[in-house]
């Protein structure tokens, strides 16, 4: 059965920032190629710890930052 599934608004937040992934990375101290896999929606689990440090950096609710996309 398929439930759907989640997407990240990273690419999104990043843009309307203004912000570099270079810069992002190296603030929150992130490998890139993680970055890029969760920037391209190609995760199978998501880390709360990251989670948290986006919606800290962002300045934003978890609402903001990840939505469900029911199929």
């Amino acid at each position: 059965m398929n439930y759907g599934h989640l997407e990240l608004r990273i690419e999104e937040l990043l843009k309307e920032r203004d912000i570099s992934k270079n810069t992002i990375c190296k603030e929150l101290d992130i490998p890139r190629s993680n970055f890029n896999r969760y920037c391209r929606n190609e995760f199978q689990r998501l880390d709360a710890n990251l989670i948290c440090k986006l919606c800290d950096y962002f300045d934003c609710e978890v609402g903001e930052l990840i939505c469900y996309v029911k199929e």
